[in-house]
Formats: C-alpha cells, sequence, structure tokens
C-alpha cells in the first residue's frame, strides 16, 4: 500500500494528460529542455572566462593610470 508500482504511475500520467492535454505537456517538456540547456551553459562559461583571463590577462586600469600620472606630472 506504501510502494507506488508502475502502475500508480500510469494511472497518475493519465490523469495528467487528461487535465492538461498532451500539446501543453508537450510544450512544458521543451521549456524545461531549454532551461536545462541554459543553465549547463551558464555553468561552463565562468570556466571558459577564467581560462581565458589566465591566458590574456586585460589591460585595464593599470594603464590608464600611468598615463594620468604622466600627465599630471607634466603639468
Amino acid at each position: 500500500m506504501g510502494s507506488w508500482s508502475i502502475w500508480h504511475w500510469l494511472v497518475v500520467l493519465a490523469i495528467v494528460a487528461l487535465v492538461f492535454g498532451t500539446k501543453r505537456l508537450r510544450n512544458i517538456g521543451e521549456d524545461v529542455g531549454a532551461a536545462i540547456k541554459s543553465f549547463r551553459k551558464g555553468m561552463q562559461e565562468p570556466d571558459q572566462q577564467a581560462q581565458q583571463l589566465k591566458a590574456d590577462p586585460p589591460t585595464g586600469a593599470s594603464g590608464s593610470e600611468s598615463k594620468s600620472s604622466e600627465h599630471n606630472e607634466s603639468k
């Protein structure tokens, strides 16, 4: 009585299909699949960005500070 057999799950699936319809269930499945793909891509991107930063460090603020200090010294 406490265990869920395959027959219980088939009855539940049939009731859900009758209530929501197969088209809506298919759309929900596609949306969930797209969300999982997007999540996996998002989890991989930070690793790729970290590898790119190690290979090619940005020339950000340190280069602009030296130019501004040189400009201030000449005045």
